[in-house]
């Protein structure tokens, strides 16, 4: 979206080859930086290389995460708690950090952080990444509310279910699923629009609702018998 209306883009992932076929399949101009989120020092020299040669970007997008299944009576599965936490929280702190001093000093720019529907009751077999994504909605409220009035938008995106791998194993009913396509020209239009907040689609928002104002003792039973995401294998 952004590359077709002649955006310069720096993208940010782990594996340099998936990078650099992005970057040929987008022509235009796009800068790389192979790095993981859970490195700061990473994440900070590759915004340091972009502002010197591109200048403070207008927008920040921190889409990066996992989901695995994961249960808490499980030692081994500590690693997946830690890892979610990592990448889906500290994931964005990270990401935001470099931009958010050069942006208020400019007084424009927007950080947007990619949190889930998922953020808002917790779902068994499925805690830490509930979890992450309840943390990355109230991180980016207090961190929307520390940059009042600076110029700096803060926008938080809850997206529902987006056909991708990280979906694809999930054995139970997700409905309003959207291709990817959809989901980031929705995404890209969310942000345009100005909000601080979107769901996406909206007939999640809805379902959201209902579920984070439904009592414990209808919440509880009803998701106890759900089907869980698969433990990582």
């Amino acid at each position: 979206m952004y590359s077709a209306r002649g955006a310069v883009l720096g993208l940010v992932a782990r594996r340099a080859e998936k990078l650099d076929a992005l970057r040929a399949c987008l022509g235009g101009e796009v800068e790389t930086f192979p790095c993981d989120v859970r490195d700061a020092r990473a994440l900070k020299d590759a915004a340091g290389q972009f502002i010197g040669r591109r200048g403070i970007p207008d927008v920040v997008i921190a889409n990066a995460g996992i989901s695995h299944g994961g249960l808490t009576e499980i030692e081994e599965d500590l690693e997946v708690f830690r890892e979610t936490f990592d990448i889906n929280v500290l994931g964005v702190v990270n990401t935001f950090q470099p931009f958010a001093a050069p942006m208020r000093a400019r007084s424009s720019g927007k950080l947007v952080a990619i949190a889930s529907v998922a953020g808002f009751r917790g779902l068994p077999g499925a805690s830490a990444y509930s979890a992450a994504k309840a943390a990355v909605i109230r991180y980016c409220e207090g961190l929307r509310v520390e940059l009042h009035g600076s110029g700096v938008r803060v926008v938080t995106i809850c997206p529902g279910f987006i056909d991708t791998p990280m979906t694809s194993r999930n054995p139970y009913p997700m409905p309003f699923i959207l291709e990817v396509g959809d989901a980031a020209r929705r995404i890209v239009r969310a942000i345009d629009s100005g909000t601080k907040y979107a769901v996406i689609p909206w007939q999640m928002a809805i379902f959201g609702r209902i579920l984070s104002v439904l009592p414990n003792f209808v919440y509880d039973p009803l998701l106890a018998g759900r089907a869980r995401k698969p433990r990582r294998g």
